[in-house]
């Protein structure tokens, strides 16, 4: 069994004390009806377009204002039931000089439509109007729908199918290469219908569709690509114990299949379609059991600028318990793995429910619609933490202590540190980097790892066993080379002093101190 949540869930336990709670939420806008997508067009990072599932209403938010426009982006008819509706926008790579956007909808009866609209000259408004209709797949049932579509980074419109409904894909469509349904299509929309890019894996396989890019899928909830590797990331929701979340790397020629439905994330389902555990199969990278959700909710991989720290992260929920979490995939393992629902929950009496989608705009910023009809922006929590332990000394057997006072705001830069309960009238210095940890030192605790310390020198501790030291963030090591503190980067901070009456080394170290700044 691979990266289950409930092994990975055990091992975050073991080092969440150490682990930074450096993220909030801000709220950007509210009063959506059932918002289930957020994106925004190639280089606008003005805007945000919002779509409503059960009105058909594309949304646009101003940025600046949080506002919400007073007239739709556009207002197209569709199927209403649960799972139906306008389901998501993509705008084309060249959206600013050609004005062609795609929407992705059930319309009448249920089924599904993929079409291409124009903006109009007014730049707040489309056109409701079908240019051309790309996809048209009939739906056997009214759930799973999939329907995500995205521009890849290869400038193809992928698009995302669920198995056409009901339970355990009872017409067996995901391993059916005669039908759309329960795959990951591959269109060029530049080109004329059927819209097939010749270096799609089927083409000329007469079992195959030639619009197919994988297979197997059951009903791949939000799929996205990871805007500096072109890597695809697709959470698919299973039937009725495991979710699962699936990669396909930048540098794949299509053909994936991903399982289902003789696979339910790395498990076997007794269900015809496929040889269960077949090398022909690719596994899923993370999966879940439902003893922590119900239905996975896909995100994206944090590309954005605002938080350097948290670069190259994959953010995912679960739409039943609410519960996010993020990690990052490299050299093909996961690691990293956290869990974010509390240090996402925002501040005051707000909570976060029923996770629809996760969105991103121009900047690669990240956001997370609620079915309530609020999204919120995740960003950085700047503030400080203690952790690790310290060494008792000769005049305090619970040893000394580390905090801060002033601003972690890099412009004010009025941040200083602290240390009390150390051995009075002894020299001492306070030091950083970017690694944490707990080694036995001297007679106390290393709680800093690093190649290098950075070394703030404090003078004498005072007749109290106390000492302070301003940070000045315009001077070195603060201000560059190695030590450079930079807005949304973590440091770790501790303080060593000598202690001549204490044991046989003759210094020791407070606890550490945890520190993430803002700009």
């Amino acid at each position: 069994m691979k990266n289950t949540l409930l092994a990975l869930t055990a091992l975050a336990a073991t080092s969440f004390a150490a682990q930074a709670q450096n993220l909030t939420t801000e709220l950007v806008a509210q009063g959506f009806a059932r918002p289930v997508f957020a994106t925004s067009p190639p280089g606008d990072t003005g805007r945000l377009f919002v779509c409503e599932q059960h009105t058909g209403r594309v949304e646009i938010v101003d940025l600046a204002t949080g506002q919400i426009l007073g007239t739709p982006f556009i207002d197209l008819a569709v199927s209403t039931g649960n799972e139906q509706g306008l389901l998501s926008i993509a705008f084309h790579p060249d959206y600013a000089n050609n004005g062609r956007f795609f929407v992705s909808r059930t319309a009448g009866g249920g089924n599904t439509r993929v079409t291409e609209h124009l903006v109009t000259s007014d730049p707040n408004v489309g056109d409701p109007a079908v240019v051309q209709q790309i996809v048209a797949e009939n739906q056997p049932f009214s759930n799973h729908n999939g329907g995500q579509i995205a521009f890849g980074p290869d400038g193809y419109l992928y698009v995302a199918l669920g198995d056409g409904g009901s339970a355990n894909d009872p017409g067996n469509r995901s391993q059916n290469g005669s039908t759309n349904l329960g795959k990951m299509l591959r269109l060029d929309v530049d080109a004329s219908a059927p819209f097939v890019p010749p270096s799609n894996p089927f083409v000329g396989n007469g079992s195959v569709l030639d619009t197919i890019w994988a297979t197997g899928l059951r009903n791949p909830w939000r799929f996205s690509f990871d805007r500096a590797t072109g890597d695809m990331y697709i959470a698919d929701v299973g039937q009725n114990a495991w979710e699962e979340i699936n990669f396909q790397p930048a540098s794949s020629a299509g053909g994936e299949n991903y399982g289902w439905r003789c696979m339910e994330g790395d498990h076997c389902t007794g269900l015809s379609g496929c040889a269960c555990n077949s090398t022909t199969l690719v596994d899923p990278i993370q999966e879940y059991s439902h003893s922590f959700g119900c239905s996975v909710t896909g995100g994206y991989v944090y590309r954005g600028s605002a938080i350097p720290a948290l670069q190259g992260t994959y953010f995912y929920a679960d739409y039943c318990s609410s519960r996010i979490w993020s990690f990052r995939y490299v050299n093909g393992q996961v690691t990293e793995f956290t869990e974010r629902t509390q240090e996402l929950n925002p501040p005051g009496s707000a909570s976060i429910t029923t996770i629809t989608s996760f969105g991103e705009d121009a900047n690669g910023e990240l956001y997370i619609l609620e079915q309530g009809g609020q999204i919120w922006r995740v960003a950085q929590d700047c503030g400080t933490n203690t952790y690790c332990t310290a060494g008792g000394n000769s005049s305090n057997t619970l040893g000394a202590s580390i905090s801060s006072f002033g601003s972690n705001d890099l412009s004010a830069n009025t941040f200083s540190l602290a240390v009390n309960g150390a051995v009075p009238n002894q020299f001492g210095l306070f030091f950083y980097d970017p690694n944490q940890a707990q080694v036995a030192n001297g007679n106390g605790f290393l709680c800093v790892s690093g190649g290098l310390h950075r070394i703030l020198p404090a003078g004498p501790t005072d007749v109290f066993g106390g000492v302070t030291r301003a940070v000045d963030f315009t001077q070195p090591p603060m201000s560059q080379g190695p030590g450079m503190i930079v807005p949304g980067q973590t440091f770790n901070f501790q303080f060593w002093y000598r202690d001549p009456a204490w044991g046989t080394t003759g210094s020791n170290l407070s606890d550490g101190l945890l520190g993430v700044f803002c700009p």
